[in-house]
């Protein structure tokens, strides 16, 4: 029976495998070997004697680590690549923070805790580019002009023009993934919540245990297993962000996120520089996966002990 369920099993997954390998694994191969190469996208190139010449094989246009080099050496991708981090860290502390009270609300409510649900979770499905395009129109209208400008009903210039402005553009872009993933977080958070045994919350009741001291020292050990799952989608959606970056200020005003700064890479150079585009998506790779699990060893030893 064993042996049937196995069959059955490696036959029905082979279909997402195959897709898999093909849409992702394949072209990531790919896209490592052309970050070694002069690829401008239809052909490729090698400088001889500082002379650029088209060629037309794979390996005459091999350049070695000079792509990488390269991409330390501009200053646009430092920028953005600093500029992402700050965000990250912002974001990540916002979204995990009112995501977790969203959690801790519904599940306190009785009445309409579904209802509550549904509405923090819609932001969610909205996509990249729409949920960019709505918060432009409240930052430079609804608030730059009618609520917080200076013809306004109250006048607070932090809140005005935050699209315009490299530091008031990180905020802004954190209350944009707030909306957005909060939600979603939120459902992991309840599940969590959901979990934890209620007779533990008893004995400490028993024991005298206050509201605070419950929090930090039963809810929030107890909920590490969670912590962990929304601590890396968070990471790794926020480190990834392109449309809302793309739709807010399309990287104006020293704003670039890094995905951003790739995608400009290819059109900031004429002709396109596609190999070292590829060679920032790889630095961006190690990067966000480097990261990623420094962030689960962290979590993953809280969780054992709680």
């Amino acid at each position: 029976m064993e042996r049937y369920y196995k069959k059955w099993f490696t036959l029905l997954t082979l279909p997402a495998i195959v897709v898999f390998g093909m849409v992702v694994v394949v072209p990531f191969i790919f896209g490592v070997l052309y970050s070694f190469t002069g690829w401008r996208g239809t052909y490729f190139v090698q400088i001889v004697d500082g002379v650029t010449q088209k060629v037309d094989h794979f390996w005459q246009a091999f350049v070695g680590l000079r792509n990488y080099a390269n991409a330390f050496r501009i200053e646009e991708f430092k920028e953005a690549m600093l500029y992402t981090l700050e965000f990250t860290i912002i974001a990540i502390v916002m979204i995990n923070v009112v995501s977790l009270l969203m959690a801790l609300l519904v599940t306190k409510i009785n009445r309409f805790s579904a209802v509550f649900r549904g509405i923090y979770f819609l932001p969610n499905l909205l996509g990249g580019l729409t949920l960019g395009f709505i918060w432009s129109f409240i930052y430079e209208i609804v608030f730059s002009k009618i609520l917080f400008g200076p013809e306004g009903l109250i006048h607070i210039e932090a809140l005005c023009y935050m699209t315009q402005d490299s530091t008031k553009n990180l905020f802004a872009l954190a209350f944009l993934a707030v909306w957005q993933m909060a939600g979603y977080m939120m459902m992991i958070y309840i599940n969590g919540l959901n979990n934890i045994p209620k007779d533990i919350y008893e004995a400490a009741s028993i024991d005298g245990s206050t509201g605070a001291h419950t929090f930090f020292k039963i809810t929030v050990p107890m909920l590490m297993p969670s912590i962990t799952i929304v601590f890396f989608l968070t990471l790794a959606n926020c480190f990834k962000m392109l449309d809302q970056n793309v739709a807010l200020t399309n990287g104006n005003f020293n704003t670039r996120l890094l995905a951003l700064q790739i995608l400009n890479t290819t059109q900031d150079y004429t002709p396109p520089n596609y190999g070292l585009a590829q060679a920032q998506a790889v630095i961006f790779f190690v990067l966000i996966a480097a990261v990623s699990l420094v962030q689960l060893s962290i979590t993953k030893k809280r969780e054992v002990e709680a």
